[in-house]
């Protein structure tokens, strides 16, 4: 019978698709954050089939002296839930840095982000503070997507926001502790024992809203959520997944990302719920345009039903696994629709 793993103190996970350059210089970051500490970074190649699995491998052999890197070569492109929760198979911890490769930590994070897991044994999801490369902070906490959140998105329109307020999406930052319902997965430290009484990340989602769902999973297993606004992390937002760039053209956005939306409206707020939602986004619609606003984005009024016959099987929408043409996808947080 083989072993089971050591517990380390500390896993660092991280996703690799197509982004070399990105995840070393990721890596770079850690390395100095998680020296003299019972740590591992795990880096998950979600089959980029690009050569860049081979120079991430090839980096890590060429250390000298030897770093605490180890390279889980998946055999399909699994997403973002799928990738780290094979790093997490791979290096069970009591605690777990959930980190894109389109990020770099500051000095002292991983410090912060442990003192406020040692302080706060109440919360099992940690959130620093996400950054700019010019330090200006990024929206990274969240209150839950629903049927009046959907209204104020598709509507857009100032009273609309300002009347319903209490269900924008987006937080204000620094955000008050105690409105805080998800958090950005770009970066976020999980407690190891959390991790363990909830189970992995749904790999229902291939890529959008399945840190919403983990969050809501914690919180309704009584976990809290804290931010750390002392650990900091530059991301590169967007500069890893297609969606952003897309909404900000106003294009079609992937199947994928209306399939998580269907999945998780559904998680939270039950089949009524999402028909709800469908139909204050179409209220929104109206609103918006009766003020002659543009669409923001493609057929959305036909993509929001992606998946509605059945929310909860494996996501159908999901980018090819494989090959030269495996999706446009990087499997990074970059906070859609927030």
């Amino acid at each position: 019978m083989t072993a089971p793993a050591r517990r380390r103190a500390l896993l660092v996970s991280i996703i690799n698709y197509r982004t070399a350059d990105l995840t070393l210089q990721c890596l770079r970051s850690v390395l100095p954050e998680i020296a003299g500490r019972d740590a591992e970074a795990v880096v998950v190649d979600n089959r980029s089939d690009d050569g860049s699995a081979e120079a991430i491998a090839a980096w890590i052999a060429a250390q000298d002296p030897p770093v605490p890197v180890r390279l889980v070569r998946s055999a399909t492109n699994s997403g973002f839930s799928g990738g780290h929760n094979r790093a997490m198979a791979a290096c069970p911890a009591e605690a777990v840095l959930v980190l894109n490769s389109d990020a770099l930590l500051r000095p002292g994070c991983i410090a912060a982000l442990l003192g406020a897991a040692a302080r706060m044994p109440g919360a099992g999801l940690f959130a620093p503070r996400l950054e700019h490369e010019d330090g200006t902070v990024q929206t990274s906490c969240f209150r839950f997507h629903g049927p009046l959140s959907e209204l104020i998105r598709s509507a857009a329109t100032g009273p609309v926001t300002r009347v319903l307020r209490s269900r924008d999406v987006s937080l204000p930052m620094p955000p008050d502790p105690g409105r805080i319902e998800w958090a950005s997965f770009a970066c976020i430290l999980l407690r190891g024992a959390m991790v363990r009484a909830l189970g992995p990340m749904d790999e229902g989602y291939f890529l959008y809203y399945e840190d919403a769902e983990y969050c809501l999973r914690a919180r309704r297993a009584g976990w809290g959520i804290a931010h750390v606004p002392e650990a900091r992390v530059v991301h590169f937002r967007g500069g890893s997944a297609p969606v952003k760039s897309l909404a900000r053209a106003r294009r079609r956005l992937p199947a994928y990302y209306y399939a998580s939306r269907t999945r998780f409206l559904r998680q939270a707020h039950g089949y009524a719920g999402y028909l709800a939602a469908n139909l204050a986004w179409y209220l929104g619609r109206g609103i918006r345009l009766a003020r002659r606003i543009p669409p923001a984005v493609e057929a959305e009024a036909r993509d929001i039903w992606t998946g509605a016959a059945a929310p909860l099987a494996p996501n159908p929408a999901a980018p090819p696994e494989s090959g030269p043409d495996a999706g446009p996808a990087n499997v990074q947080k970059t906070d859609p629709g927030a």
